[in-house]
């Protein structure tokens, strides 16, 4: 099961610069023209998460093997995208194929690096990025729109189903409000708004890319940004495209950490950024532990364990039987299996269990 979070903005925001940090690597060319990256480049990262060591201490597993998230780095989007300026449809077309998007705005100023707008402005970007969003999903919808409302008056089960939701989004896009501001009135609701493909109904979350002297603290630029994320309910995080891409390159943990400590840093921005990709995708981690591996696991929030354990292997939920559960709480508080059962906090869940974050599992199935 994978997770895709995709990197958008307008061309030289440092969108490439990010990715290739975020990677490690220099997979996407990162240079000082519109469109240097043509084709979505695609990598997979390791969720830092400090539980998957504790548990593999206990257990004194002889691998680790962290949960990954999935990032995808698009070609810049200029204004008129949706009418098909710069790689228009293109465009497009690799952001409806990711599960939520990450706009990076720029914050930064540097007169050797050109702004496609002429003047570095984040609030704006982030207005042209929705927009181009907003008005191709209102295109999709009025060409959907008359045919469905056709079939529902025609007796269509399936369209009756619909149309009322569709003429919902459709008058709250063309006011000019994404569609994940839509309320959902059940989860019949919310499959049928996926069904829908709309770019502004995928989650979306605000990278600010600052100077290096206001990696730690942000500035005044990505102060605004924060501010306008929280009135759409959206998270935002700071980070030097720069400092990030510097420290990638350097071969070791001490190093890094070091450099870290040299600029009042705790840990990269890109930790930050991959953490807040995985709550804004509402995913949650659960681990298998033993003395060979100690593993992370991601599944969307309200999974029902036999899906959970389909994860590993599709048997696994053919032929579910129970998941032998403790909490990671219980694991280390008790120290590790068999003091958890000692202490009574080892349980035996059903198919109905929903997966918590933070779950040691082992599955119990039938061949």
């Amino acid at each position: 099961m994978g997770f895709r979070c995709g990197i958008v903005g307008l061309p030289n925001v440092g969108k490439s610069t990010l990715f290739n940090a975020l990677l490690s690597t220099m997979q996407a060319e990162a240079a000082n023209y519109p469109f240097c990256t043509i084709e979505p480049n695609v990598g997979r990262v390791p969720v830092p998460d400090e539980r998957l060591e504790k548990l593999a201490v206990i257990a004194g597993s002889a691998q680790l093997i962290p949960t990954q998230l999935e990032f995808v780095d698009i070609a810049g989007l200029v204004r008129g995208a949706s009418k098909g300026e710069g790689l228009g449809n293109k465009f497009l077309s690799h952001i409806r194929e990711v599960d939520a998007i990450l706009y990076v705005v720029r914050c930064f100023e540097d007169g050797d690096v050109v702004h496609v707008e002429g003047k570095v402005d984040p609030l704006r970007d982030a207005d042209i990025v929705e927009t181009e969003l907003l008005l191709a999903d209102l295109e999709s919808l009025e060409r959907r729109l008359p045919t469905l409302q056709k079939k529902a008056k025609g007796g269509d089960k399936d369209a009756q189903e619909q149309v009322g939701l569709v003429e919902r989004v459709f008058k709250v896009v063309g006011d000019g409000r994404p569609a994940r501001s839509v309320e959902l009135r059940d989860h019949n609701e919310k499959r049928l708004l996926d069904l829908l493909q709309l770019l502004t109904a995928k989650p979306v979350m605000f990278v600010c890319n600052v100077d290096e002297g206001s990696a730690a603290n942000g500035n005044a630029l990505s102060a605004a940004v924060a501010t306008m994320a929280a009135t759409r309910a959206a998270p935002c995080v700071v980070v030097s495209a720069r400092i990030e891409a510097e420290i990638s390159v350097l071969p070791t943990a001490e190093e890094k950490n070091e450099f870290l400590d040299s600029l009042g840093l705790n840990e990269t921005g890109l930790s930050r950024v991959i953490r807040a990709g995985y709550r804004l995708l509402d995913l949650v981690t659960y681990f298998t532990i033993g003395p060979k591996e100690a593993r992370a696991w991601t599944v969307p929030a309200g999974t029902p364990a036999p899906q959970a354990a389909g994860v590993i292997h599709s048997d696994f939920e053919k032929g579910f039987i129970r998941a032998e559960t403790i909490s990671y709480a219980d694991y280390l508080a008790f120290g590790g299996e068999g003091g958890a059962k000692k202490a009574g906090k080892f349980r035996l869940e059903g198919k109905e269990y929903e997966v918590q974050d933070g779950d040691v599992l082992h599955f119990r199935f039938g061949a």
